[in-house]
């Protein structure tokens, strides 16, 4: 257990630090942006981005799913977004692009997951985890499904020790959400046939994002200015305007394409200079 006891830090809704004790919102820091189209859709939805707003969104996600309690649900085959992280990743995993995806999840930490249903369940409902800390029924869940958890001692989150959990575990097509440039750019040097997919790149500074585009096969914009000017121009494929997903490479190109065209969905292909951004973007980009 963390020193704290039973805590949490997530970084939400345009990377406002929020921390969790016991199930309960115990902290909300100030929103570093004020409008956001996407928080606008959520299930329990954000049309203007304050304190108190950011807090109950929260409150409403520990009670419809468990979020950083014990009775934290993993499984959903829902699709939330279109070409979100998670629906990507859940897909490609359906399909047999990939074989597992390494997740951060509150409660059990770094995990591998084998299962559309848990990538989704996990990835789908989970804003930016910054700590966390271990709940034996949420590990034992995870397992139970397939999956395999890092550490059960203290949910550390270490993307690089989870892709080489993966691979110890006989997966070859692996992918990987990561947060940190540095871990991006150490994945790709030690295990460079892995997928990696940047999430959370909200306040990220050029040199950040230029680190990502040059070692992520998929970025999400979320609301980052830096990604869109660094990355965007980079990218040999976009999914979205609002909240646009960068394809860096062809790998990630195809994961996209392949979700297109098994979709059902009416979609607009045409060549043309990236970023394409609708005017409908979060605010202020930062």
């Amino acid at each position: 257990m963390a020193a704290n006891g039973d805590e949490h830090v997530i970084e939400a809704i345009g990377r406002c630090r929020i921390v969790i004790r016991d199930g309960k919102v115990v902290e909300v820091g100030e929103p570093q942006i004020r409008d956001c189209p996407l928080a606008k859709r959520f299930a329990y939805p954000i049309p203007d981005i304050k304190k108190e707003s950011v807090k109950a969104n929260i409150e409403h996600r520990i009670k419809a799913f468990g979020m950083c309690t014990p009775d934290r649900e993993v499984l959903d085959n829902r699709e939330f977004v279109g070409f979100g992280a998670s629906e990507i990743l859940s897909f490609s995993l359906a399909t047999g692009a990939l074989d597992a995806v390494v997740l951060a999840c509150d409660g059990a930490g770094t995990v591998v997951v084998t299962k559309p249903a848990m990538v989704q369940g996990i990835g789908g409902r989970m804003s930016g985890l910054c700590k966390t800390s271990p709940h034996r029924a949420v590990i034992e869940r995870i397992e139970k499904d397939g999956g395999f958890v890092l550490d059960h001692k203290y949910a550390a989150m270490d993307q690089v020790a989870g892709v080489a959990l993966a691979v110890e575990k006989g997966f070859r097509k692996v992918a990987v959400t990561v947060a940190l440039p540095g871990d991006a750019e150490k994945i790709r040097r030690i295990h460079p046939e892995t997928l990696i997919f940047a999430v959370h790149v909200t306040g990220l500074t050029p040199e950040d994002a230029e680190v990502l585009a040059s070692n992520a096969d998929l970025i999400t914009g979320c609301a980052s200015k830096a990604i869109r000017e660094v990355a965007g121009p980079k990218a040999l494929l976009q999914a979205g305007i609002t909240i646009p997903i960068f394809a860096m490479t062809k790998r990630g190109k195809e994961l996209i394409i392949g979700k297109i065209r098994q979709g059902s969905e009416q979609v607009l292909i045409k060549p043309t200079r990236l970023p394409s951004l609708s005017p409908d973007q979060p605010g202020p980009l930062v």
